[in-house]
This record gives C-alpha cells, sequence and structure tokens, in this order.
C-alpha cells in the first residue's frame, strides 16, 4: 500500500520565520522565571486557599477539567471533586474552558483540538449517565478567562473548584490568577493537584534540593519514589454518580442540553484529514486501554507501519499466552524499527491524559506478574517504563526551568548559534521533498497522520537543525501545529536535545548521518516506500540514497546539502556561536 501526499497541511514558512522572534523571551525575563517558577507560586497560594472556608456551604462542587487529562478513571482531582461532593451531598459539575488564543499562541494543532473535542463527547455521554454533566465554554480573550471561570463559578453557586495542574508557564499563572481572585471574593475553596506525572515534580531533586538537568541521574532517583507512601501508582477511585434530583434542579437541568462545539473556530479540519485522524487515533479510554493491551499482549505488524486503525482486525484478542513475544517484550531489541508497529503508539492518549502513565506501569507489573516496577535497560519492559520516566522528566524540567517554554534554550551558551533562513528548504523539510528519503518518510507520515516514530522524530529534527542549520525553535512549532500528540515538554525536550541547546543533550558534535540511521531503522525500505511512493519500486539499498539518476528519472528531488559538508558546517558554528 502507499500513501498520497496529497492531503498535507503544510503551512508557508514565511510567516514562521517573521514570527518567530515574537515567540522567545528575553535572557532577563528568562532568568526571572528560573528564579522563582511559577509551579512553586501556585503551590503557595494552594496553600493559602487551603485554609480559605467559603462563606457559605455552596450548591456545587466544580471540577475543571484540562486538555491533558481527558479521562474520567484514575483522574485525581476528579476523584477529589466526587469526595467533596458526596461529603457536601451537593452535585458534580465538570466544566471544560475551549481557549482559542491560548491554542494560538501554543501553536496547537487543529488535529490535537479535533481530538479534544471528539473525547469530549464520548465522556459526555458517558458521565450523562452517571448524571454529572459535562459543560464546555469558549472564552477569548485569554488574558480574562481567570474571570470567566469564577463568573462561572458564581452562576452555579459552587463552593470547591478543583483541577489537576498543567505545568506551561501561561496556564500556570492563569491557575494562579484564579486563585487569587477565589481567595479574594471568599466564596469558593480552590484545589488544584498534581496528576500528569508518575512522581510529582519538585519530589526528584539532587542532595543539594535541586532539580535533574540529566536522565540517568533523575531515572536513579526517580525509581525509589514509586515505593512512597502514599502509593504514587495507587489508582484514583472513580467519581461517584449524582443523585438523580439534579435533574430537577433548573440551574443545573439544562447543562445537560448543552452540546460540545463540532469544531472550535480557526481550527477547523478538512474532510479528509479529519477522516484519517479517526481512523488513525479513535477517541475514548476503552481505545487507549485496548492499545496498550495489544501493546502487552500481541506481536508487531507490518501491516500496521502507517495510516490504519491501529485495532483493525487481523490479529487474535490479546493473550496471556502470547505476551512473552510481544510488542512490549521486545521493545528493548525492536523499538527503534520503523518498518511494522514496534511501538505502542499511545503517545496521543498520553498527552491528553486519556490514559495516565500509572496506568501503563501497573500494566506492565501485571504482565511480569512483579511487585516492583522493572525500569532497567535490559528488559523491553523496563525500556518501555524508562519511555514513561523520560515523560516525567521533561515535565519537571519544565516545571523547574521555565525558560524552556518561553521559547530560550536551557544552554544559553548555544543562544547565537548562527541559523539559516532559507525559506526553501525549511518548506521542503515540511513537505518531505528533501530527498533524503528517511527524512520525507518521517516528515510525510506526520503530515498524513498526525504522528511520526520517535526514531524518526529524531533524524529529521537532527536534519532540519545540524544538516539544513534552521533554528530548532521553527521545526518545534511546526511539529506541535501539526501532530496530534504535541505536548509542549516532550516536544520541547526532544527538539532541544537534537539541537544540543537543551538538557542532557546529544553532544554538538554527535550528528547524525541520516543515511546511516535510515539503514537502521528501516533496513528493508519498506517504511520509506510506504510514505514515499515515488520510491516504491526502487530494490535494495538505494531506496536510503537513491542515485541522482534514478532520483530525476523518478521525479524525486536530490538532497540539498551533501551531509559532510553540512556537518562541518555546523561543526563550525556550534564550536564558536556567533560566528558563520
Amino acid at each position: 500500500m502507499q500513501v498520497s501526499t496529497s492531503a498535507s497541511p503544510t503551512k508557508k514558512t514565511r510567516r514562521d520565520i517573521k514570527f518567530l522572534p515574537n515567540k522567545v523571551a528575553t535572557v532577563e525575563n528568562a532568568t526571572k522565571a528560573d528564579k522563582n517558577p511559577p509551579l512553586f507560586q501556585l503551590e503557595h497560594v494552594l496553600k493559602i486557599c487551603s485554609k480559605v472556608q467559603p462563606a457559605s456551604k455552596g450548591e456545587a462542587v466544580v471540577y475543571w477539567m484540562r486538555m491533558e487529562d481527558l479521562r474520567i478513571h484514575d483522574n485525581r482531582a476528579f476523584s477529589l471533586a466526587s469526595a467533596q461532593a458526596v461529603k457536601d451531598n451537593a452535585p458534580l459539575l465538570v466544566l471544560f474552558v475551549l481557549s482559542p488564543q491560548d491554542y494560538i499562541a501554543h501553536d496547537r494543532s487543529a488535529r490535537r483540538i479535533d481530538f479534544t473535542l471528539r473525547n469530549l463527547r464520548v465522556m459526555k455521554d458517558t458521565l450523562a449517565k452517571q448524571h454529572i454533566p459535562l459543560y464546555t465554554i469558549t472564552h477569548s480573550p485569554r488574558t480574562t478567562l481567570p474571570d470567566r471561570v469564577l463568573s462561572v463559578l458564581a452562576e452555579w453557586k459552587a463552593s470547591h473548584l478543583f483541577a489537576n495542574i498543567e505545568y506551561e508557564v501561561d496556564e500556570l499563572r492563569r491557575d494562579i490568577k484564579v486563585c487569587e481572585l477565589a481567595n479574594q471574593s471568599g466564596q469558593v475553596q480552590c484545589t488544584f493537584v498534581h496528576d500528569k506525572c508518575v512522581i510529582n515534580p519538585g519530589k526528584v531533586t539532587t542532595k543539594e534540593n535541586k532539580a535533574y538537568a540529566v536522565y540517568s541521574p533523575f531515572l536513579r532517583a526517580w525509581l525509589p519514589h514509586i515505593t512512597d507512601k502514599p502509593d504514587p501508582l495507587a489508582c484514583a477511585p472513580d467519581p461517584k454518580p449524582n443523585d438523580l434530583s439534579i435533574h430537577k434542579l433548573a440551574i443545573y437541568s439544562g447543562l445537560f442540553d448543552s452540546s460540545v462545539p463540532a469544531f472550535v473556530e480557526g481550527f477547523e479540519l478538512k474532510l479528509e484529514d479529519a477522516e484519517q485522524m479517526r481512523t488513525c487515533w479513535k477517541e475514548g479510554e476503552d481505545v487507549a486501554h485496548a492499545m496498550l493491551s495489544r501493546f502487552l499482549h500481541t506481536r508487531s505488524r507490518a501491516s500496521q507501519m502507517g495510516a490504519v486503525d491501529p485495532l483493525t482486525e487481523g490479529v487474535k484478542e490479546p493473550q496471556k499466552e502470547q505476551s512473552k513475544n510481544s510488542r512490549v517484550v521486545k521493545y528493548k531489541d525492536e523499538r527503534d524499527r520503523v518498518n511494522a508497529d514496534t511501538t505502542s503508539r499511545l503517545s496521543p492518549y498520553l498527552a491528553a491524559g486519556i490514559i495516565s502513565g500509572r496506568a501503563c506501569i501497573r500494566a506492565t507489573m501485571e504482565l511480569s506478574n512483579a511487585k516492583k516496577v522493572d525500569a532497567s535497560r535490559d528488559t523491553g519492559i523496563g525500556r518501555w517504563v524508562q519511555e514513561i520516566a523520560w515523560r516525567d522528566f521533561y515535565v519537571h524540567v519544565l516545571a523547574h526551568f521555565p525558560r524552556v517554554s518561553m521559547g530560550r534554550p536551557y544552554q544559553e551558551k548555544f543562544s547565537n548559534v548562527q541559523w539559516e533562513t532559507n525559506e526553501e528548504h525549511l518548506q521542503a523539510w515540511k513537505d518531505g521533498r528533501t530527498g533524503v528519503p528517511i527524512v520525507d518518510a518521517g516528515m510525510r507520515q506526520a503530515n498524513k497522520m498526525g504522528w511520526m516514530h520517535n526514531r524518526v522524530r529524531m533524524i529529521v529534527a537532527m536534519y532540519l537543525v545540524k544538516d539544513l542549520m534552521i533554528d530548532w525553535r521553527l521545526g518545534e512549532k511546526y511539529f506541535m501545529e501539526i501532530l496530534i500528540d504535541g505536548d509542549l515538554a516532550s516536544n520541547n525536550g526532544g527538539w532541544q536535545w537534537s539541537a544540543s541547546t537543551g538538557v542532557d543533550p546529544v553532544p554538538y558534535f554527535r550528528i547524525f548521518n541520516p543515511y546511516i540511521q535510515s539503514h537502521k531503522a528501516d533496513p528493508t525500505g519498506e517504511y520509506i516506500r510506504y510514505f514515499v511512493p515515488e520510491l516504491a519500486k526502487v530494490k535494495g539499498k538505494e531506496v536510503h540514497e537513491p542515485p541522482s539518476k534514478v532520483a530525476e528519472k523518478l521525479g524525486y528531488p536530490t538532497p540539498f546539502v551533501k551531509h559532510s559538508e553540512a556537518r562541518d558546517r555546523a561543526m563550525r558554528r556550534y564550536k564558536t556561536p556567533g560566528e558563520k
């Protein structure tokens, strides 16, 4: 099967190159944020909130659902909100706020917004059966969003607001404002809790009580916390149903009749793209858990390599006896192979919080019948658990070093590296027309599926930054614009790793040779042939680096740069930042 490239959602680069400087904070502002991270400011305000007793009992408890916790099961803030509602004998209400200006500011993809709305519809229907309304509002401008939230709470006569913490700078500052307004009103008590990570930010620190900036020691310090009390892997209790009487209360009964919008203006998907997203990434917690089960219990298949339904028929239902040769067991040796479904493909569901990292680790322990978490380098399960720890690591970095979410490199010594501003090269990279097959296959996969294998993400990122010498922030921005699993912490961490500017980065003198990487990741060449149909009939090793005559005959471009020359240029510019 071949994939058409006609539905590419790529955008022209001129706007990007002019827009980029507006996305980068000054060194002074970034340093100021690092010295007093907004997360710790929020935690301080929350301590004050915990002492606030609402002036009146109130008539409702509200759970504020966010883009990163789109689930009912194992949701800490939702569970706590439910417990409070039961204690107060009050209705539990769910609020979701769509904020288009935030989506623009954060380069959110239309695919991610559509995925959010699809999952909200599923949850709304599920919660309605438990007599819990999920109410969605759309608000602009984003600067007045805290006031709007407090206004809704006042309208609902709510006494308590619960939410899971988001770790981006803007979202943290928004939540600080919400808490301050609530404290001033004296009507609402705010409780915002950690839920995204397995181990909460602030828990994993050095002996000097500093955050880790290197993954390996972070992992060694992260793992012992799995045995903390209370148990960080414990599954939060499901919310309790509301009493039927909620339907007789005029103020709340109408909430059930509201609908989740079909789209957010400015983030509409074309029909073909929307259908493709529904095929590749179905909505719902049940889907996420079914995909996890497939990963744990079934073998990889080349037929699932590309833009297809990951739960399609063609494999027997997961059986425990199959697990000895399952994808997770083989993950250590096969995770970098892109010519089959060797990975879990759960990143969109983890990024949106449709499944928790805790649930993933609990499932691996059940699979191996183990009492301890396996996070070793020697097993497939251990390697996969390490990937979950990587997600934690990058969120911890985001929380402790907010500069990385402000467009700044973590390593300021590379802030003056001289980048090219070649619009033609950037656009060709976006379109998958660089003339380097593995790079083009990866970009076309992203454009088609809204997702890309992690190994190829590193290859295409390294190629943009080190071979084409284009600013990593432009690549980071484009990934957020097209990927359905766009997550600021992981995306920024990956791009700064490739650009050698971040925490625990690849050294600047280690530059991927895309052709060597291609042979390793796609030894059969089938991944390239699938996503680059011009090369579908190229046999043998030539598919990784087609001779110019072959490429010309097939209508495939030749590379813009020679890797050896590009490597020398990158080495020179990184060695002496500021010089050409």
